[in-house]
């Protein structure tokens, strides 16, 4: 890869809301975030008071957005910062080439939010809101016309695509739905010229196992931090 991609990847949100996905979040070039139907997240340009004071105009009172770092985020005037975990940022290593059964794959589409939604809400892959499905292309399984199985794309950046929402009914796990999903968008993302991402909280054995054995490698750690308004008295 090379250094600019590098650097994409570094600092994924905010390459995103500053080239492809621009027309998906708000804000200038101090401070930016995806709009709230869309995803929870932010990217500050770079951590001084004049960026964290724009992020700042970019939150409702009680509205919280998250961000990716290299290390805790340092005291914020007027913010208030909670570390979350850590994130493990994985590679695909090579492009997927194997033929695939997708005769049950669908394509999912503005026709299928609520359906998502309420997956989403009984799995719990992560954050999914209204528009997350505008990020990219998703795609699902359904049974009995009940949705049991999806993922998708969430965020781009030049040569590399991030899969996401990955999550299949408890009823129906053990059936290897989600590595037949994750596979046929590799497969869609190689054609592009692109290479898969994703992210994954360190703690997820279960998901990075699976991971693992599809092909993605560790390539960096992220702090997650949780921003919102600083209540009086309570700035960190």
């Amino acid at each position: 890869m090379s250094l600019p991609t590098q650097t994409a990847l570094d600092r994924p949100i905010w390459t995103a809301l500053t080239t492809r996905q621009t027309h998906l979040g708000l804000g200038d070039t101090l401070a930016r975030r995806f709009h709230p139907d869309v995803a929870p997240f932010a990217a500050v340009a770079s951590e001084t008071p004049d960026a964290w004071r724009a992020l700042h105009a970019l939150l409702q009172p009680g509205e919280q957005v998250a961000i990716l770092s290299a290390d805790t985020v340092a005291a914020i005037d007027t913010l208030q910062a909670k570390r979350v975990g850590t994130i493990h940022q994985m590679v695909a290593t090579q492009r997927f080439t194997q033929s695939l059964d997708d005769s049950d794959v669908i394509d999912l589409g503005p026709a299928d939010v609520d359906d998502m939604l309420a997956l989403v809400q009984r799995t719990k892959p992560g954050p999914f809101g209204k528009r997350t499905r505008e990020m990219g292309h998703y795609i699902g399984i359904r049974e009995q016309g009940e949705l049991i199985a999806m993922a998708g794309e969430r965020m781009a950046i030049e040569g590399h695509v991030e899969i996401s929402a990955v999550c299949v009914d408890e009823r129906c796990r053990g059936r290897g739905l989600a590595g037949r999903l994750m596979n046929i968008l590799r497969r869609e993302i190689g054609l592009r010229g692109e290479t898969p991402f994703l992210h994954v909280f360190s703690h997820n054995e279960s998901a990075i196992a699976l991971y693992e054995r599809l092909g993605f490698e560790l390539r960096h750690a992220f702090a997650l931090t949780q921003i919102s308004h600083a209540e009086s008295g309570n700035r960190c």
